[in-house]
C-alpha cells in the first residue's frame, strides 16, 4: 500500500460551507447546529466520536460560523481543514461550563441582535444533525426554549448524497479493495471453519487492503443464509452448501459493501443442487435488471422494481424481504434509498448498493451486491468481483 493516503482536498470543505449556507437560506432555517457525526465530518473534515461532552458546529443563516468543541478537542479541532481555512472558529468550553447555554448565547450574540426584529433567528427553525444524542437535544431545547427544531438533514440531504469527483473516487478504490478481499476469501479454505473465524480473516483482510475500519463482515452459511443480517456465528461451514458472504467498511471515511454467495463443494466437488443454481441465477438477473434500470431521472423506486419484477415472474416475490438498495457514501446507509414509495429522480453523483436477494427460511439464502455510482450514462458499477456462481473446494 502507498504511504500516502487518500482523501478530500482541504478547500472541498469552504466550498461544502458555502453551499451549506444556501442550502440553509432556501430552506429557512435560523441556524444548523451539528454535532459528531457524518454531517460534521461532511462540513469540517473532523473525525470523533460522540460522548457526553456536546460538541457542536453552530452554522447560522448569517454571521461567523463557531466550532464548539471541549477544551479536550480544541487542538483537534483546530487542525481541521475547514478552520485551517479561516471559515470556521474554535470555541472551547471547560468542563463545568454551561454548553447549551453558550452555544443559546452565541446564537443570540452581537451579530444577532443587529438585524431586524424580521431577522431568520427570530422566526425560523433550528436544525439539529440527525445523530444527535437525545441528551444535548434536551439541553438546547432548555437553553433555547420556544424554539423550532428540525432535521438538518432536511437542508445537507440534497449535498451529502451527490457525490463530487473526489468522492466518487474514494468510493471506487474503498470497492477495489472490498473485492480483493472478497476474492481472497472465495480462493481460500471455508470447509470446516466456523463463520465467526472466517468473518474475522475478513475483518483483518480489509485494513490489510487499506480500510480504516471494518465494519461488518456477514458470513451466512446453509440456513443461515436464509437471514439477511445474520451475525457471523460459530456455526461450521460444511460442503455441499451455500454462503453468503456480506463485507465492508470505510476507506478514508466512504464505505464499501458488497455481497457474493458462493458454493461450497469441498473435496468431494458436491455440485450445487438444482433449485440452488435456479435461484441464483434468478438473482443474477434481478440484479442485472436493477442496474441496467439506473439513469438520470429514473425514481428510486422503479430501481427496487426492476429487480422486485423479475423475482417476482419466477415465483419468488415473497422471499425478497428487503428493499433492492441503500446510498452509501460517508454512511454505509444514507440517502437516497431504493425502496417502493421513494419518488425521488435519480442525479449523477448519486451512490448506492444494488443487492436484490431469495431467502428461503430453513435452507439457505442468495444475495448479490454491488455499489454503483449513477452517471449520465447510466451505472458505473464500482465493484468488479465476478458475479458468476463461484463453486469452491476449500
Amino acid at each position: 500500500m502507498s504511504d500516502s493516503r487518500p482523501g478530500i482536498p482541504a478547500d472541498r470543505y469552504v466550498e461544502r460551507l458555502a453551499r451549506c449556507r444556501e442550502a440553509i437560506a432556501a430552506r429557512g432555517f435560523a441556524a444548523l447546529l451539528i454535532g459528531v457525526g457524518p454531517d460534521l465530518r461532511y462540513l469540517t473534515g473532523f473525525v470523533g466520536e460522540p460522548m457526553e461532552r456536546l460538541t457542536l458546529l453552530v452554522i447560522p443563516d448569517v454571521g461567523p460560523v463557531r466550532f464548539v468543541v471541549p477544551h479536550l478537542e480544541a487542538t483537534k479541532a483546530a487542525a481541521t481543514p475547514l478552520v485551517a481555512a479561516g471559515a470556521a472558529d474554535v470555541v472551547p468550553f471547560g468542563e463545568t461550563d454551561d454548553v447549551a447555554a453558550r452555544v443559546a448565547g452565541l446564537l443570540a450574540g452581537p451579530e444577532t441582535h443587529a438585524r431586524s426584529s424580521a431577522g431568520s433567528l427570530a422566526r425560523g427553525p433550528i436544525g439539529l444533525s440527525d445523530r444527535l444524542w437525545a441528551m444535548h437535544v434536551l439541553q438546547l431545547q432548555r437553553a433555547l426554549p420556544g424554539r423550532q427544531f428540525e432535521p438538518a438533514s432536511m437542508a445537507l440531504r440534497d449535498l451529502r448524497q451527490i457525490k463530487d469527483a473526489d468522492e466518487a473516487r474514494l468510493l471506487h478504490l474503498a470497492a477495489q479493495a472490498a473485492d480483493r478481499t472478497m476474492d481472497a476469501i472465495a480462493a481460500g479454505t471455508l470447509v470446516g471453519r466456523t463463520e465467526a473465524e472466517v468473518g474475522r480473516e475478513i475483518r483483518g483482510r480489509l485494513i490489510d487492503e487499506g480500510h480504516d475500519l471494518a465494519d461488518f463482515a456477514i458470513v451466512g452459511s446453509g440456513p443461515n443464509g436464509a437471514a439477511p443480517h445474520h451475525d457471523a456465528s460459530d456455526r461450521m461451514i460444511a460442503a455441499g452448501e451455500p454462503v453468503v458472504l456480506d463485507l465492508g467498511g470505510t476507506l478514508a471515511g466512504y464505505g464499501s459493501d458488497t455481497t457474493r454467495t458462493i458454493w461450497v463443494a469441498g473435496e468431494a466437488g458436491i455440485a450445487p443442487e438444482p433449485e440452488f443454481q435456479r435461484v441464483y441465477d434468478v438473482v443474477r438477473a434481478a440484479q442485472a435488471a436493477a442496474t441496467t434500470a439506473v439513469k438520470p431521472g429514473v425514481r428510486a423506486e422503479e430501481v427496487d422494481a426492476a429487480a422486485r419484477h423479475v423475482i417476482a415472474a419466477a415465483g419468488y416475490g415473497e422471499f425478497f424481504t428487503h428493499r433492492v438498495g441503500h446510498g452509501i457514501g460517508l454512511e454505509t446507509h444514507e440517502d437516497p434509498y431504493m425502496v417502493s414509495g421513494n419518488a425521488t429522480p435519480l442525479r449523477p453523483g448519486m451512490a448506492f448498493s444494488v443487492e436484490p436477494g431469495i431467502y428461503l427460511p430453513g435452507r439457505w439464502g442468495v444475495r448479490l451486491e454491488n455499489i454503483v455510482v449513477c452517471t449520465d450514462a447510466g451505472a458505473d458499477v464500482l465493484n468488479r468481483s465476478s458475479l458468476d456462481l463461484r463453486v469452491v473446494r476449500g
